[in-house]
């Protein structure tokens, strides 16, 4: 399915995953940054076109949410393809860093009430 070809629009998204709806891991959010494991692993199974435009596109860390927007294909159907590739060991996963909940100062709110205040 190239950008360029408009037939390759009419591909509908479970011919893409084999009819799944569910990946067969839950290890992905939309902030979930993705990399190819370089250099791919030896006897690696032939994947569709679309897994090869999303190791393509893994060179360099990226979130599953640009992914999805690059490969213009549903979040759901890039996670699929994702879990694939995942289980043949070709990517690496790296969840989101968790946010911390500190209190923040006195100080830092009143500097962001007097911004407020001048808007």
């Amino acid at each position: 399915m190239g950008a360029d070809d408009a037939e390759g629009r009419l591909v509908r998204p479970f011919t893409l995953t084999g009819g799944r709806t569910r990946p067969g891991r839950g290890e992905f959010t939309l902030i979930t940054t993705v990399t190819a494991v370089d250099p791919q692993p030896a006897g690696a199974v032939r994947m569709q076109p679309e897994h090869g435009r999303i190791l393509r596109l893994c060179a360099s860390p990226v979130a599953v949410v640009e992914l999805a927007a690059r490969l213009d294909l549903p979040v759901s159907v890039v996670v699929i393809l994702l879990s694939d590739l995942l289980e043949a060991g070709r990517i690496s996963v790296h969840p989101p860093h968790p946010v911390t909940r500190a209190t923040p100062s006195l100080q830092l709110l009143l500097k962001v009430r007097e911004g407020l205040d001048r808007l």
